[in-house]
Formats: C-alpha cells, sequence, structure tokens
C-alpha cells in the first residue's frame, strides 16, 4: 500500500513538472523568441519560420500559419517514427509534453499578441537571454520527468542510430541546420547570432535544472600519511570516507586511497591540513552531481540522473 502511494506521488510530481515546463516553455517563446523571428532550433523553430512566411497568404491565418500548430503537427509524425524507429521510449510523457508546449503557445498568443508584447525591439539581445532562460528552464523542467522535447531530439537520434555519430553533436547540427534555414530565409545575418545565444544559454539552464544545484565534492586523496588525514575527515569535519587499497604503478608499493565527500567548504579545510601533513600528497576534487545515501539524499527518494 505504501509502495503504490508512492508511486502515485511520484506520478503526480512527475506529470505536473511536464505542464509546468510546457507552460514555461510556450511563455518563453511568446514573450522573448518569436516576436523577433529568433529560430533557436527545433520543430518550433521550424514553426517560427512557417509562420512569417505564410503571412497574408491563407486567410483564415492572416498573420500566419500558428507556430504552435506547425510544432505540433511536426512534432506527431516524429514521435511516431521515433516509436518505430527507436522503440516506444518516448511514451505519453513525451506526447503531452509536445502537446501542452503547442496548445499553451497558441493560448498565449491569442491573449498576450506576438508584437512585441514586452517592447523589447529595440534590445532583441534582452530577450534573447531571457527567453534562453525561461525556455531552458521549462525543458529542464520536462526532462526531469523523464521525457524529451521530441522534434529535433528524435531526429538525431535516429541519425545517430544509423550514421553511429554521438547524439549531441547530431542534435547541434540539426539545430544549426535550422537555424541557417531561417538565415536563408530572413535574410539578416543577426538572427543565426541571436538564435546560437538562445541554444547555448537554453542548454547550460537545461543541464542547471536536471542536475540541480549541487556543492558537493568528491575527492579522493593519495598519502604517505593516510591516518592523520582520516583523524580529520572523521573527528574534526565530522565526515565519513572509504579506503580503497591501491598499488603505484612506478614503484609498485601498496598504497591507500582515501574517498570522500564533502562541502566546497569542507574541501578547503580538508586541503589546507594535507598540505600541511604531507605537502606530496596526490588530490583529485571533482564535482558530484548527485550523491545518494547516508548523510546525504537518501536512496529511496527519486533522482533526477
Amino acid at each position: 500500500m505504501s509502495k503504490n502511494k508512492i508511486t502515485f506521488k511520484e506520478a503526480i510530481v512527475s506529470y505536473g513538472f511536464i505542464v509546468i515546463g510546457a507552460f514555461i516553455v510556450a511563455a518563453g517563446f511568446v514573450l522573448f523568441i518569436n516576436p523577433y523571428k529568433i529560430v533557436p532550433g527545433g520543430v518550433y523553430g521550424i514553426g517560427i519560420v512557417v509562420h512569417y512566411i505564410t503571412k497574408g497568404l491563407i486567410s483564415f491565418w492572416p498573420e500566419g500559419i500558428p507556430i504552435g500548430l506547425v510544432g505540433l503537427s511536426l512534432d506527431i509524425p516524429l514521435i511516431i517514427i521515433g516509436m518505430r524507429l527507436l522503440g516506444a521510449r518516448f511514451g505519453v510523457r513525451t506526447i503531452l509534453g509536445s502537446f501542452l508546449m503547442s496548445t499553451f503557445m497558441m493560448m498565449l498568443t491569442y491573449f498576450i499578441g506576438e508584437h512585441d508584447p514586452l517592447g523589447l525591439q529595440d534590445d532583441v539581445l534582452l530577450s534573447c537571454i531571457f527567453g534562453g532562460l525561461t525556455v531552458g528552464l521549462g525543458l529542464g523542467l520536462i526532462f526531469r520527468s523523464k521525457a524529451t522535447s521530441g522534434g529535433s531530439d528524435i531526429i538525431a537520434m535516429i541519425l545517430a542510430k544509423y550514421t553511429k555519430f554521438p547524439v549531441g553533436q547530431l542534435l547541434i547540427l540539426v539545430d544549426s541546420t535550422i537555424v541557417l534555414i531561417g538565415l536563408a530565409i530572413f535574410q539578416d545575418w543577426r538572427i543565426p547570432l541571436y538564435s546560437w545565444i538562445v541554444i547555448y544559454i537554453t542548454g547550460k539552464v537545461i543541464d542547471l535544472v536536471v542536475e540541480g544545484v549541487n556543492f558537493e565534492k568528491s575527492v579522493f586523496i593519495i598519502s604517505d600519511n593516510p591516518e592523520a588525514i582520516r583523524h580529520k575527515i572523521i573527528y574534526d569535519l565530522n565526515r565519513g570516507g572509504t579506503y580503497i587499497e591501491g598499488q603505484g604503478m612506478y614503484n609498485g608499493k601498496p598504497r591507500k586511497i582515501i574517498h570522500t565527500v564533502m562541502s566546497r567548504r569542507e574541501v578547503s579545510l580538508l586541503l589546507d591540513h594535507v598540505r600541511t601533513i604531507d605537502p606530496n600528497a596526490f588530490i583529485t576534487v571533482t564535482d558530484a552531481s548527485e550523491i545518494l545515501g547516508e548523510g546525504f539524499k537518501p536512496l529511496d527518494e527519486p533522482h533526477t540522473l
């Protein structure tokens, strides 16, 4: 019974992230990106191009085909193709996210309008910055729910399957191609420059949301005086650690490797201590994106990786 309750709670949180994330993405596009012909890759980048080149061509949509509708019409076949070629890894969450982003985008455009709603026509760089922050935040929430954004993600995954190139590189290639299409259509060199700013900021914010702001560090120490370092870690810093039995590659001598995890401030105190007792120690300090277990995040809680 308890397990079912936890599963239901996790499902509510997960789908809540999708709804909130889709709304934030839509708001980012409507407020900061769509009005200025910025083409930040993906199906909605294509939607922006189609929207502006169809202006005045269709009586039903005098301002052009809605960007959200174009994005959804491209997403649906891509998701179907992706499920057939890559397996049903996308599922209902990706379909829901795509539908909600399109719907929210059309709703917000209807109520807010699409002609410079925030008066940023003379400061497009500011619009790019906040557009990237907003869209990155929304997509990060969607990714945390184990869904994908669809669109160019699926294209990159399909190409990766048949070309063996890394997905990340192919995603950059696909999005950059869409950006260059925007350049060819709008004949304005500022568009790709602004668009790449949005793409860069969006990617950084997605990483921040998915991985979280974590200040813990993973520390490995090789020293001739491991016991003094152990005393500092356990009794002064009130942390734990592990001895790993190793062997020197050059001289073949057995060595004790200390592994511990602590905050940035604690690492600074530990390094000062190690410098004092063993200036020849070898230390590796890396960022720990997520730490699960005693003293940190419990293993039975949902994690992001």
